[in-house]
């Protein structure tokens, strides 16, 4: 299904103009709201603010801008169902097929030594998760879908399949969806962590309450904990960035340790292994 129009709302503007210029070379309709919209003015485009589209102003200091059925309905509407396609003709909603958006940036807001507990609210995003999130949701099946574009580093991608079809194919928007939600969880538990270390009298403590976790996989392992087992190796987002591994064998080759956090799950159970813990293996060798 041919994409017709994109809403663009971003917090990470990088590569942002010149992914929307390529998308309105192809004919597609810009959607924007408040800081990307005048990006997009400045920068020659035609846009169409979502206060526009919607007949609703932004208001409440910029709280409530696209959370409007106009937007949710053009999203969220089954391209395969009849009787969604009958409702939102009926309602004049036209389809949204690109939803373009990250989120408010929380966590550089929260490791600022300064940050109060009002600037962490006021960087709680509510309309940006809730775009992705129902983007992501119908990114659909073989007859059409909602692509979701949450990483800059995708724009490239989407481009060239726009320009080869003019639509994306459902193993592009599947796949787009599963890194949407990835993205929403972790912005999620940013905060459920920041929050969770605030004491009763908003004092920032050195640990959560409830700590989630995230971790990449880097590999499959040969087996687990014993042969039997399945296994894989996890590493943190975050960890040595920009840093590669270099081994001579692979990592089920217990003649080097890694000095940093690695999590195995094996099919009986997770479990954790740091990188000093040298008892669990008493015969290896400590990295040089």
């Amino acid at each position: 299904m041919k994409v017709t129009q994109a809403l663009i709302s971003v917090s990470e503007k990088r590569g942002v103009v010149d992914f929307a210029r390529a998308l309105a070379g192809l004919g597609i309709k810009l959607l924007s709201t408040g800081g990307t919209a005048k990006l997009l003015r400045d920068a020659g485009l035609a846009v169409m603010d979502v206060s526009e589209y919607t007949g609703f102003p932004e208001m409440l200091d910029g709280r409530v801008k696209t959370l409007h059925p106009k937007v949710h309905a053009g999203i969220l509407g089954r391209r395969d169902s009849p009787e969604h396609t009958h409702t939102m003709e009926a309602h004049g909603i036209p389809r949204i097929d690109l939803v373009v958006v990250n989120l408010y940036p929380f966590q550089q807001t929260v490791a600022k030594a300064d940050c109060t507990l009002d600037d962490a609210i006021e960087n709680i995003d509510i309309g940006g998760p809730a775009m992705v999130r129902a983007a992501a949701k119908n990114h659909g099946n073989e007859q059409g879908g909602v692509g979701v574009v949450t990483d800059p580093e995708d724009y490239a991608g989407i481009i060239d399949e726009l320009q080869a079809g003019g639509g994306l194919s459902y193993r592009t928007r599947f796949a787009l969806a599963k890194k949407a939600f990835t993205h929403t969880a972790r912005y999620d538990s940013a905060i459920a962590n920041w929050l969770t270390r605030l004491d009763d009298e908003n004092r920032l403590t050195p640990f959560p309450n409830r700590l989630q976790l995230a971790f990449d996989k880097v590999e499959d392992l040969r087996y687990g904990e014993n042969p039997h087992q399945q296994a894989a190796f996890y590493r943190e987002p975050a960890a040595l960035p920009g840093m590669s591994i270099l081994r001579a064998g692979t990592l089920d080759d217990p003649s080097w340790l890694k000095p940093t956090m690695e999590i195995f799950c094996d099919s009986a159970q997770p479990w954790v292994e740091l990188g000093g813990a040298m008892q669990r293996f008493p015969k290896m060798p400590m990295p040089g």
